[in-house]
């Protein structure tokens, strides 16, 4: 039975197949059509014309929302002791020999990139409770008890025994002996060392070395830095090589230095040691013995006994008992609770 079910169906399958104009392969995937209704087979339909589907994947863009977490800084000044040196100018000058450089400016650009922090404020308030001290005054009075010394004043008198020194001149006279110099003057010479027994004032010289400084011309070789410009073409095309380049028009100038030496004429001083004679006076005194009287008075001090009254005063504290009543004020804190609201 199911052989018999199974050949009409394969042949109402064939039948439609045959009668379709057009042909289904690979469960739909790809439809053939021919260009022409003579076409007997799928292949030579396909060998015509043909239509290929493929799956494409297309990208979808979904928006999404997410929270991103930014730190922030506060600025905060600090005032801060730096401890700086000083410097003073100081103008000196010397002469220097040196090459100079001239700077050929060139103008360039170029773009930096750079981040740059804006700062964005938030304002946000909170509550703060904080304690506060009220101050109640009260008003007391208590009785003090303190001692007042009055001074009481007394004068009395005491004999007081002391000595004084009386002078007592005294005229004496007495004999004085005293040696007088009295200047000769006698001509020495120089070879000569001799003693007198006057006073000779004897003209000598003496022989004193001294320095004198004299100029002397001489020459000086020194060194002077120098140099001199030259005219060159660029590193890619020398002279040798005969190159006619239109790139070696463009020559550059080169300074090129260089060492000279020089005879500069200079003064030097030369010290010299010279003698010359001075003349000066020697002097020598001879003692002569006097005698004189002199006059003079001596005075003697003679002790006396002497008496005096001296009246003083005494003071003698007297202590006397007094009342004061004082008004003080006392001040008790009283803790109050406040909220504020800061920004």
């Amino acid at each position: 039975m199911r052989r018999l079910l199974g050949v009409p169906l394969l042949a109402v399958v064939l039948l439609a197949i045959a009668a379709s104009t057009a042909d289904a392969f690979y469960c739909g995937a790809a439809r053939y059509r021919c260009c022409t209704r003579a076409c007997c087979s799928p292949v030579e339909c396909c060998e015509q014309a043909c239509t290929v589907m493929k799956t494409c994947k297309q990208v979808v863009y979904e928006q999404r929302q997410f929270t991103c977490y930014k730190t922030c800084y506060q600025r905060v000044c600090e005032q801060k002791t730096v401890n700086c040196v000083k410097y003073v100018p100081e103008t000196c000058y010397r002469e220097c020999h040196y090459t100079v450089c001239k700077p050929v400016w060139e103008t360039r650009t170029k773009e930096i990139c750079y981040t740059v922090c804006k700062p964005v404020w938030e304002t946000r308030t909170k509550e703060i409770c904080y304690t506060v001290c009220k101050p109640v005054w009260e008003t007391k009075s208590k009785e003090i008890c303190y001692t007042v010394c009055k001074p009481v004043w007394e004068t009395r008198t005491k004999e007081i025994c002391y000595t004084v020194c009386k002078p007592v001149w005294e005229t004496k006279s007495k004999e004085v002996c005293y040696t007088v110099c009295k200047p000769v003057w006698e001509t020495c010479t120089k070879n000569y060392c001799y003693t007198v027994c006057r006073p000779v004032y004897e003209q000598c010289e003496r022989e004193v070395c001294y320095t004198v400084c004299k100029p002397v011309q001489c020459m000086k070789t020194i060194r002077v830095c120098s140099g001199r410009w030259e005219t060159r073409c660029p590193s890619a095309c020398t002279p040798a090589a005969g190159c006619c380049d239109p790139c070696c028009v463009a020559q550059c100038r080169v300074w090129v230095p260089c060492v000279e030496e020089r005879q500069i004429p200079c003064t030097s001083y030369v010290r010299e040691t010279c003698v010359k004679k001075v003349p000066y006076t020697v002097c020598r005194m001879v003692p002569e013995q006097c005698v004189k009287t002199c006059t003079y008075q001596v005075c003697h001090m003679v002790k006396e006994i002497c008496e005096k009254r001296i009246p003083y005063t005494v003071c003698r504290m007297v202590p006397e008992q007094r009342v004061k009543t004082c008004t003080y004020q006392v001040c008790k804190m009283v803790p109050e609770q406040r909220v504020k609201t800061v920004c």
